[in-house]
C-alpha cells in the first residue's frame, strides 16, 4: 500500500523543474537530494512503465532498505541521502526523484539521467552488433539442427538398407546351397540307378554266354561219369 501511495504522487506531483545529468556508459554516478528530512525515497521514473520505490533512505542508519533486492549491487547512498548509480546502463536511464512521505509529500528536483551523445551513438551500434549477432546465432543454431534431422534420416535409410541386403544375402547363399545340395542328391541317385542297371545286364549277359558253350557231348560224357557201376 505504501509503494502504491508512493507511485500516485509522483504520479501527481511530477510536474517539478527537471535537471539533465549526462553519464557514460559504465560509470558511476552520484545523484543529490535537495531535502532535508530524516527519511525519504528514491524513486525512478521511465516512461511509460510507472513509477519504480528503489529504496529508503533514514538518517540514522547507513544501510537503506531496499524495496527489490536486485537493485542493492546497483544503487548505494551516501552522506545527506545521496543517491549512487553503480555501473550505469541503459536499464537505469530515466527520471530520479527524491521523496517525503510525511504530510504533506514532498518531492525534490528531479534529476533526467541520459548518455552522451557519442555515448548513445556506441549504445545503438552495440545493439545492433547484438541484433546482428543474435540473428546470426539463431540461424546456425537452426541449420544444426536441420542438418542433424538429415544426419538422423541419413543414418536410418543406410541402416535399414544395409539390413535388406544382409536378408538379400542370406537368402541367396542359402538357395544356392539348397540348389547344390539337391543337385548332388540327383546325381548322386542317377549314378546309383546307372551301377547298379549295369550290373544286372553284366549277370544277365554271363549267364547266356555260359548256356551257349555248353555243348551236349560234354554233357552226356558228365551224365556217364556220375553213373555208378551196377552190384
Amino acid at each position: 500500500m505504501k509503494i502504491i501511495q508512493l507511485q500516485l504522487y509522483v504520479l501527481i506531483c511530477c510536474r517539478g523543474a527537471v535537471s539533465d545529468q549526462l553519464t557514460d556508459l559504465g560509470s558511476n554516478v552520484t545523484i543529490n537530494c535537495d531535502l532535508d528530512e530524516n527519511e525519504v525515497y528514491w524513486i525512478l521514473l521511465k516512461t511509460p512503465d510507472p513509477p519504480t520505490v528503489i529504496l529508503r533512505s533514514t538518517s540514522t542508519s547507513t544501510s537503506p532498505f531496499y524495496f527489490n533486492k536486485t537493485f542493492r549491487k546497483k544503487y548505494s547512498v551516501q552522506f545527506k541521502h545521496r543517491l549512487v548509480i553503480n555501473n550505469v546502463t541503459s536499464d537505469e536511464l530515466g527520471v530520479y526523484y527524491c521523496m517525503k512521505t510525511g504530510l504533506p509529500p514532498k518531492l525534490s528536483n528531479s534529476t533526467r539521467l541520459h548518455f552522451t551523445e557519442s555515448t548513445q551513438l556506441t549504445e545503438c551500434y552495440n545493439h545492433t552488433i547484438e541484433c546482428h549477432n543474435h540473428t546470426a546465432v539463431e540461424f546456425i543454431d537452426q541449420n544444426q539442427t536441420q542438418w542433424q534431422i538429415i544426419i538422423i534420416i541419413s543414418a536410418m535409410m543406410n541402416g535399414l538398407l544395409l539390413i535388406v541386403l544382409i536378408g538379400l544375402v542370406k537368402v541367396f547363399v542359402v538357395g544356392n546351397r539348397r540348389s547344390t545340395e539337391e543337385s548332388q542328391l540327383n546325381t548322386d541317385q542317377q549314378q546309383s540307378q546307372v551301377i547298379e542297371e549295369h550290373d544286372l545286364q553284366y549277370a544277365t549277359m554271363d549267364f547266356s554266354k555260359l548256356r551257349r558253350n555248353i555243348r551236349p557231348s560234354q554233357i552226356n560224357s558228365t551224365y556217364a561219369a556220375l553213373n555208378l557201376p551196377k552190384s
